[in-house]
């Protein structure tokens, strides 16, 4: 299986709520170059985080590679979720290829998770950062980081 973690593309610095944060249009942008390294990857799923930002994010991406299916939102990719139960609920989808869609500081730690089988070592992540990731079963500490693509 393989999984894409996406980091949300930049969003205004001010709304009513964190969850309520939209995109500006320089995260679409990023959000963009990002879509364009999954081109022909064969995803199956495009989960994401109920926040604004990151819903803008999944739906850009999705519309960028012609997704025909809707983007599934599930509450455990929120910026303050844990990591473990990120990696406990992707085994749902297992062995299909998935793309998550989420924040700070949650991706860093899922990542160091998914690789190292600690969160001691989160990954660098900006806005609209790439990491691929790949193993048989999401177990921590079982998956190889392919690698991680920054936009612009």
């Amino acid at each position: 299986m393989k999984v894409w973690i996406l980091r949300h593309g930049e969003a205004q610095y001010r709304a009513r709520t964190d969850a309520e944060r939209e995109l500006t249009a320089n995260g679409c942008q990023e959000v963009l170059a990002s879509a364009a390294h999954l081109l022909g990857e064969p995803l199956r799923w495009i989960i994401a985080s109920p926040y604004v930002r990151a819903q803008q994010t999944a739906e850009r991406v999705r519309q960028a590679l012609g997704f025909a299916d809707a983007v599934v939102t599930v509450p455990w990719l929120t910026p303050d979720s844990d990591p473990r139960q990120a990696l406990d609920n992707l085994d749902l989808y297992a062995p299909d290829n998935v793309l998550l869609v989420s924040h700070q500081p949650l991706v860093g730690s899922l990542i160091s998770l998914a690789v190292h089988g600690h969160v001691q070592q989160p990954a660098g992540m900006h806005t609209a950062s790439l990491a691929e990731l790949e193993a048989d079963f999401p177990l921590a500490g079982a998956m190889n980081l392919i690698g991680v693509r920054h936009p612009g």
